[in-house]
């Protein structure tokens, strides 16, 4: 018990004793620790007023910034500003903050346009009407399924639909039916599962965990094989249903395709 006690009053006096050299490691630690936290408490207007805008998709009105920064006025922004558009000029940043329809802005430089415009035009391309969607959804969990499978579940003709599926290269031919007049089969692509991020079919959502109901009817797409029959077991109003991704209507289903 003596030599206990003696320990832990010795370990005492060396940490109370600020004469006592401690260890390194723990030093550097504390110091780190001290320099990060002194870090995150100097934090500059101009940076929070950078941060809003760069997280901003529409301008923001400069009285509105210093509201939400708490700090200075609408004045006090706009020299925020200026000294944040005089360091990216410095710096060559490719961007600016401008002021456009009443508010502040974090936009590119014209010069970086033609680049630009081949990521939108890229974005475009993949973008789906609501009425692609749906048609691409019946493919992926109904097949191989026909032209004729999709119209039955969404009402409409869907030719025009599937070619324009197979133009974005979701959706393929991959076989006949063995019905009459062996129509086409179709199925969705590897890039299909690269738009939608899945690793294969089996990771596409069931239609009762989409609906939220404990009565809907689970659907798992079938394996796609080149030349497959189509023998249809699943029911044809059992259409499932995925986020839609804004775009316009294909002007392609007319009102005479549904009349």
């Amino acid at each position: 018990m003596d030599g206990g006690s003696t320990t832990i009053t010795d370990m005492d006096e060396q940490t109370r004793n600020p004469d006592e050299p401690g260890d390194p490691a723990i030093e550097d630690s504390t110091d780190a620790m001290e320099s990060q936290s002194e870090e995150a408490v100097q934090i500059e207007p101009r940076r929070v007023v950078e941060a809003i805008l760069f997280a901003s998709d529409s301008p923001i009105p400069a009285a509105k910034v210093a509201s939400i920064l708490g700090v200075g006025n609408a004045r006090d922004v706009r020299d925020h500003v200026v000294s944040l558009n005089d360091e990216y000029a410095e710096r060559g940043m490719s961007f600016r903050i401008s002021e456009i329809a009443g508010g502040f802005q974090m936009l590119t430089l014209p010069a970086y346009n033609t680049w630009l415009t081949k990521l939108l035009r890229a974005r475009q391309e993949t973008k789906l009407s609501g009425a692609a969607l749906e048609s691409l959804a019946v493919v992926a969990y109904k097949q191989p399924c026909t032209r004729a499978d999709v119209e039955a579940v969404r009402g409409v003709a869907a030719g025009e639909m599937l070619n324009r599926l197979r133009e974005m290269n979701l959706v393929k031919i991959v076989g006949r039916a063995e019905d009459l007049g062996r129509p086409m089969l179709y199925g969705t692509t590897k890039r299909f599962l690269e738009v939608f991020g899945l690793a294969s079919l089996e990771d596409l959502p069931q239609v009762e965990a989409l609906s939220g109901g404990a009565s809907a009817t689970t659907l798992k797409p079938r394996p796609v094989h080149d030349g497959a029959s189509a023998e249809q077991t699943e029911p044809a109003d059992a259409a499932p249903r995925l986020s839609i991704v804004e775009g316009d209507e294909d002007s392609a289903e007319s009102d005479a395709d549904e009349s």
